[in-house]
């Protein structure tokens, strides 16, 4: 960081706000610019060895980012990745071309790596062979620091004073090649995540919530690959329209039909039927292609071949026996949804009213968001079959239990021992 960016950081990170005098005008805030310019695109196996030895040579932590085609292609696989590094520069690789980048997860593997809401980036690095060991996450920092706003745009703003490009996060980053301006947009993305993470690192230190942040780091870095989510299509939109289970059926097959065909051509099943659609076609058990041309979602520009292949899985659903059909709701594995409480254990309402409001104050004196104090689903459980001894050792040991880290316990076992005894009305 430049001795004007480091000034301009300290300045924005200790501002308590007010307006300039009315006789000052306020200093343009300048728009960022790649300090090499815009690199070329990595495509081929030799340009890509040079990136490697170039960031295995670098020095202090690498910047990563990854772009990928959410809402366009199915599932969720990087089409771009941004690095830059002291020493190295700045390199924009092309996954679809290099598909295995675990040589430059392994050159840069020992090193910090800076991500801006890392958990969004992960999986689809992980997917291409690049795991970090260490990490800092930038949007994480601005959390726990206590920044209203934890956009990357809004950060560099606020904390290294540059405004960043905007306006190409949600295009289609599969297109080939990628547009000049999406280029500069996607270089400018890593040009100052290192200068932004000395920052942070900087105010967490004065708050006193630097190992805290570092423990979340680790946690994160830590973490396996998530599980696959089970039953995915009762996460349809409009579900809670869905109450018996024929149509429930109907919705599981034409959700498991749309997969498929995305899949087969690497489209968002969006794009292929919307969730609005499936609905209705659930709702509405359409005995025909003519009917079921007539519901929303259906009859607008589909051809006759696409109908049918919709109206086949709606006929498959609705020749299921009865065995066959899914049950509505999900299999409970934790406790039931807070609005059940007092009626099923007034006891255990008491408690999680009382929690939550410790764990508010908590964390409003803190100056965090209380999900990263604690998840909200860990009070839950904590409160739905609380400890048998409600004392400080025996509730840390339960938050842990379900993941807590140990600056969480520190911070929430004492309120919630009291919150624990709270009785019902």
């Amino acid at each position: 960081m430049t001795d004007a960016q480091e000034t301009a950081a300290d300045s924005s990170l200790r501002t308590t706000g007010g307006a300039p005098p009315d006789d000052v005008e306020p200093a343009p805030i300048p728009l960022l610019e790649p300090r090499e310019g815009i690199p070329p695109v990595i495509a081929d196996e030799e340009a890509l060895a040079e990136v490697i030895a170039a960031f295995a040579a670098g020095t202090g932590p690498v910047a990563v980012d990854a772009e990928r085609a959410s809402g366009y292609r199915y599932g969720q696989r990087a089409y771009l990745v941004q690095l830059r590094r002291e020493g190295a520069g700045t390199a924009l690789i092309d996954p679809v071309a290099c598909p295995d980048l675990s040589g430059l997860g392994d050159a840069i593997s020992g090193v910090e790596w800076v991500l801006h809401a890392a958990t969004q980036d992960l999986p689809c690095l992980r997917e291409i062979g690049m795991v970090p060991t260490r990490l800092f996450d930038t949007e994480l920092a601005g959390r726990l620091a206590g920044f209203p706003r934890v956009g990357l745009g809004a950060m560099v703003e606020g904390v290294l004073g540059f405004v960043l490009e905007k306006g190409h996060s949600a295009v289609d980053w599969s297109t080939r090649p990628l547009p000049e301006p999406w280029l500069r947009y996607a270089a400018l993305d890593v040009e100052l995540l290192v200068d932004l993470r000395d920052a942070l690192e900087k105010e967490l230190d004065r708050q006193g919530k630097l190992d805290w942040a570092r423990q979340e780091f680790d946690a994160i870095a830590a973490a396996p690959p998530a599980e696959p989510r089970k039953d995915p299509w009762r996460r349809t939109s409009g579900m809670h329209k869905v109450r018996r289970r024929r149509q429930l059926g109907v919705v599981r097959e034409l959700w498991q039909t749309r997969d498929r065909i995305a899949q087969r051509r690497d489209v968002s099943p969006g794009k292929v039927l919307s969730d609005a659609a499936i609905v209705e076609a659930a709702l509405g058990l359409p005995l025909d292609v003519q009917a079921l041309a007539a519901l929303n979602g259906f009859g607008h520009r589909m051809g006759r071949r696409q109908l049918e292949q919709w109206q086949a899985a709606v006929d498959r659903a609705k020749a299921l026996p009865d065995s066959a059909l899914p049950q509505p709701g999900q299999p409970v594995t934790g406790p039931p949804p807070p609005r059940a409480w007092a009626d099923k254990d007034p006891e255990a309402a008491a408690r999680l009213s009382a929690a939550r409001a410790a764990v508010s104050a908590v964390a409003e004196g803190l100056n965090m968001p209380q999900e990263n104090l604690i998840t909200p689903d860990t009070v839950r459980r904590v409160c739905w079959e609380p400890p048998k001894n409600a004392d400080v050792e025996s509730v840390g040991a339960a938050l842990a239990g379900y993941g807590a880290r140990p600056w969480q316990v520190e911070q929430v076992a004492p309120v919630l021992v009291e919150a624990l005894t709270a009785k019902a009305p």
